[in-house]
This record gives structure tokens, sequence and C-alpha cells, in this order.
């Protein structure tokens, strides 16, 4: 049973009795070394993710900084590191490397050097500790991903005099010790049991990836004769089936409606890029953002049953192509910018046919060698219109489309049970960290 004494900040409770509080600006130094004179080029990163990265390593990094690295902090290993605009979402983590990092962070060192950092850093990432910190900072700032619409970060600086007076507690350097070696070896236990659901999830991605793109080529029955496609991509296809470029059978519009609102233009709600990346169909149900455009646009780009979108331009090649499908008219609903609308126009293919067949690998392959870009990769509406299509008589459309419907809520639901999964892992981890920093499980030895 653990002793536990009684304290007055909430977010910790009660501590073990051999345990301390102390303020964090009696614990650490904090290292306030400038790069100048130069004594490092290597640029750190710090990412609420994977903590503290070389720059080089961080999505869309670069090897260069863009500014004075003379204006640089020096970190050195072993150094904690915060981000003083973001320590609120989790941005903290432990150097292993010395180099250069923003002015904004925050480097600390301990006073005690029998002190351990690894247990301080675990405590620092809790959601307890970040909550805490509310209402210490100094403005607030949401920022939109113009492309995604996601909310890309809440920024609240906090300054080292406020965060040095914050109270945290303080366990025996040895037991800092056995609770950082117990949740190194846990947490590594739990990470490496989600990576192994995420590569199962991603193993059912591409099984799913696989299937379309044989049954939208190939067909469902494997000893049906086969003929050359003449398309290299494609490869071959049923003795029976037709090949054609995608033009000569539907219509294609780029989308000119971007996000900017304007009084003088029609109220809508508007599919953008998200809405298509995320969804795998578009119905009434549909939660979509509203908008404004003008009535040219809205007799042009409104939303009717059977329309494919695509994604047709992104900062990743790999998200260029990307389809969804309308599955009912959506009223006063237009298709908005980043996106094409594409159209059946004749009685040759079913429109969810066309649908799944854009899904293909053979599509996406065929778009990554189509896209133009270096720091953005787009599509042109020469190169959608120029895409060849394998197609069946009608009949077969419709059993490919009920063989892919099966196999897509096969996998959904899969998906969706090992995501949960993963939820759960992740709220344990969140919790046992929290319960064992504040002392609410104790760590002995023969735990480790």
């Amino acid at each position: 049973m653990i002793n536990l004494k009684s304290q007055k900040i909430e977010w910790i409770g009660e501590i073990p009795i051999n345990w301390e509080l102390r303020k964090i600006k009696y614990i650490f130094k904090e290292r306030k070394e400038m790069n100048n004179p130069i004594k490092s080029k290597n640029l750190i990163s710090l990412t609420i993710d994977k903590g503290v990265i070389p720059h080089s390593e961080k999505k869309g990094g670069g090897n260069k900084p863009k500014e004075d690295i003379s204006k640089y902090k020096l970190v050195y290993p072993g150094d904690i590191v915060l981000n003083s605009m973001n320590v609120i979402a989790g941005a903290v983590g432990l150097s292993k490397y010395f180099g250069v990092v923003s002015p904004v962070y925050y480097m600390l060192h301990p006073i005690d050097s029998d002190s351990d950092n690894e247990y301080f850093k675990h405590l620092f990432r809790t959601e307890v500790f970040q909550k805490s910190l509310y209402g210490l900072g100094n403005g607030i700032l949401i920022k939109e991903n113009e492309d995604t619409g996601k909310l890309n970060t809440i920024r609240m600086r906090i300054s080292m005099d406020k965060l040095g007076n914050q109270f945290i507690p303080f366990p025996p350097n040895q037991e800092q010790k056995l609770i950082s070696q117990y949740l190194n070896k846990k947490t590594s236990q739990i990470d490496s049991i989600i990576e192994k659901i995420e590569k199962k999830i991603e193993l059912l991605n591409e099984q799913k990836t696989a299937l379309i793109n044989q049954y939208v080529t190939k067909g469902i029955d494997p000893n049906v004769e086969m003929k050359d496609s003449g398309v290299d991509w494609i490869g071959e296809i049923p003795k029976d089936w037709d090949i054609q470029k995608i033009k000569y059978f539907s219509t294609i519009e780029l989308s000119t409606i971007d996000r900017h609102q304007y009084k003088e233009e029609k109220r809508v709600f508007i599919c953008h890029y998200p809405d298509v990346y995320k969804n795998e169909y578009l119905n009434k149900d549909t939660k979509l953002p509203s908008g404004t455009c003008s009535e040219y646009e809205f007799q042009k780009f409104s939303l009717l049953k059977d329309d494919i979108l695509l994604t047709k331009d992104s900062e990743s090649p790999d998200e260029i192509g990307i389809p969804t499908f309308v599955l009912e008219k959506l009223e006063n609903t237009v298709c908005g910018y980043h996106l094409a609308v594409i159209r059946i126009r004749n009685n040759l293919v079913y429109p969810e046919f066309l649908y799944r067949f854009l899904e293909s690998k053979c599509s996406k392959d065929y778009f990554f060698i189509s896209s133009n870009g270096i720091t953005r990769y787009g599509l042109s509406k020469s190169s959608i219109e120029n895409l060849f299509v394998s197609f069946p008589n009608r009949n077969m459309q419709l059993k490919i489309i009920k063989r892919i419907k099966d196999l897509s809520k096969f996998t959904e639901d899969s998906n969706l049970l090992l995501s949960s999964k993963i939820n759960l892992l992740k709220e344990y981890r969140l919790s046992l960290i929290s319960s064992v920093v504040t002392g609410k499980i104790r760590i002995t030895e023969v735990m480790i």
C-alpha cells in the first residue's frame, strides 16, 4: 500500500510520503547559450509525435534554416527541449543531439546532475501537466491549412518565468530512474503492439487496392482469356473488354471555387479537398463547410448524383488522383478548388465502375507519372482526360461493383475494429504514464 500525503496542487493530487513538490526553476537551469560564434550547423527540430529529431527528418524539412543560424540556441544531449509556443500541446522532448534549435525553444538541464531527465520528459508530456498550464499563455493562434481544412496548431506562448514557477512532483533520484526505466519498457511494449496493428491496417488497405486493381483490369474470372491492352500501366485485360480514354465517355471540369467568401455571391455548401480525401462516398449526411460562389460557378459545379470528384493537386504526389463518389444529388452544394468533377455522359461505363477504376493502382501510377511540380504537384485537365480506362459489358461492371463494395465494407469494418484497439492502447499508455509520474502507481525494482 502506498503511503500518500495530501497536496494542494489539483492536477497532481496526493503523492507518496517521501516525494517532494518543487518548482521547475528549482529543478532545472535554462540553457540560453547562443550559436554565436558558430559552434554547430546541425539544425534540430521538435515534433509533438517524435520529440527531438534532426530537421532533415521532419516532414517538409530541409537541411538549412531559413534564418541566420547565429541567432539560434544551442542544444546538448540530455537537454529537455520545450516549445514555448506549443508546450500545452505536448511539444516536449529529450535531445540526443548537439546542434542548434529555434529561438522559441527552451532547453532545460538539471541542477542536480543525479536527476533523471527521462522521468521529467514523461511528466511534461502528460495531458494533466499540459492542462495545468492553461491560462499561463499569452495569446492563442489557430491556424488552418487551406488545402486540407485541418487545424494545424494551437499556439499559446508561455514565458519561462511562469513555467519556472509551476510545481511538479519530485521523487527521490533513485525512484526517478526506476520510473523512467519502467515507463520506457512499458511504452516500448505498447508502441510495438500499436505498430503491429497499424501494419495490419496498412496491409488490409494494400490488399484492397490490389484487389480493386485486379477486378477493374482483369475481372473476377481468373480463367478468362486475356489480350494486350496496349497500355503499359494496365497490362493485359480480358479478351472481350474495351479500353478508351476517359474523355470519350465523360466530361472533366476543374473547379474554380476557393474558400474566400463574398457578400454578393450565393451562399452554398462546398466540398473541399479534405472532404474528398477522407470520404469514400458523399451523401446528404456528409457534413460540408459553407461558403460562397458566383451564379455561373453554381451552375457549372453543383454536385449531382453519380458525380466523381478527384483531388487534382497537393503538396505530395501521393495525395493527387484520390476520388470520391456522390451517391445522391446534394442540394445547394458545389465542388471546391483543387478538385476535378468527372461526369459520365453515355452508357458505356457505370459511374461507380469508373469511380472504382480511379481507386485502382494503375490509375494512381498514371496520375503519379502525369503530375507536375516540385514543391506542389498537380494534374492538368488534359492529363486527366487522357487516362485510359478498361471496362467490360455493363452486366459484368455491376458484378464487379458489387464485389468491390463487399471488399470495401470488410476492409472498413476491420479497420474500425483495429483503430479502436489502437485508441484503447493509446488511452492506456497516457493513463499509465500519468499514474506513474505522479506516484499513484509505485514502481519497484522487481517491476523493471
